[in-house]
């Protein structure tokens, strides 16, 4: 079911679910869902995420080993594994340049110098340790839009961490990359229960201006 709601209402009535219907989801729901996960935004345009999407019995009961025996892989239909791919930059991305100069938002002389620019930039990163971190920043944040995006059919999600990472890595089949990380598992679905908004503190004691000013 499409409901009509603002961004500010998805984020707002949002709550994340662990308890699930055994409905499927609609594949034009999913397909919607994934391609709007990768209009997210992208350092660089680097697109350096992937999600594996885990809808069959033997996945999600691998999911339900890495996760401890949580209940969203077990009860979902579907659990997005969001992938980190660090060493993204260093693979030929002519492809991403032809598209932007085809769609006129990027110029041949803008391409050269966004080129060479950002692989200064992920070398600096290299050098720093930082490549894997920068990589997962950009995945979750397109696991964030799956979840405000899901709102607008009705669908559940549920953000899950505590998970083993080489054990989710074997479940899709990535267990021997070392060049990979997981950044987060999202599970989608119809809920089978009410969560009841537990509330947020005042912004004053998380917001500051300036500087922060916290304990």
């Amino acid at each position: 079911m499409i409901k009509n709601v603002s961004v500010a209402d998805a984020i707002r009535t949002r709550r994340t679910v662990r308890h699930y219907l055994p409905d499927p989801v609609p594949a034009a729901h999913l397909d919607t869902l994934l391609d709007l996960a990768m209009q997210a935004p992208s350092s660089w345009n680097l697109q350096d995420r992937s999600v594996v999407v885990v809808s069959d019995t033997a996945g999600l009961e691998g999911l339900a080993w890495a996760t401890g025996g949580q209940p969203q892989p077990q009860e979902a239909p579907v659990v997005l594994v969001f992938v980190a791919e660090p060493h993204a930059w260093r693979a030929d991305r002519s492809d991403v340049y032809e598209q932007a100069r085809r769609n006129g938002a990027w110029s041949d002389e803008f391409i050269t110098g966004f080129a060479a620019a950002s692989v200064e930039f992920q070398q600096g990163l290299a050098e720093r340790g930082l490549e894997r971190e920068y990589a997962v920043k950009d995945a979750m944040i397109a696991a964030t839009y799956v979840m405000l995006a899901a709102t607008e059919f009705g669908l559940a999600t549920s953000p899950m961490n505590g998970w083993d990472e080489q054990k989710v890595k074997k479940t899709i089949g990535i267990e021997d990359r070392a060049d990979l990380a997981i950044a987060l598992l999202v599970s989608v679905g119809y809920a089978a229960e009410e969560r009841i908004h537990p509330g947020r503190r005042a912004l004053g004691h998380n917001v500051f201006h300036g500087r922060y000013q916290g304990a």
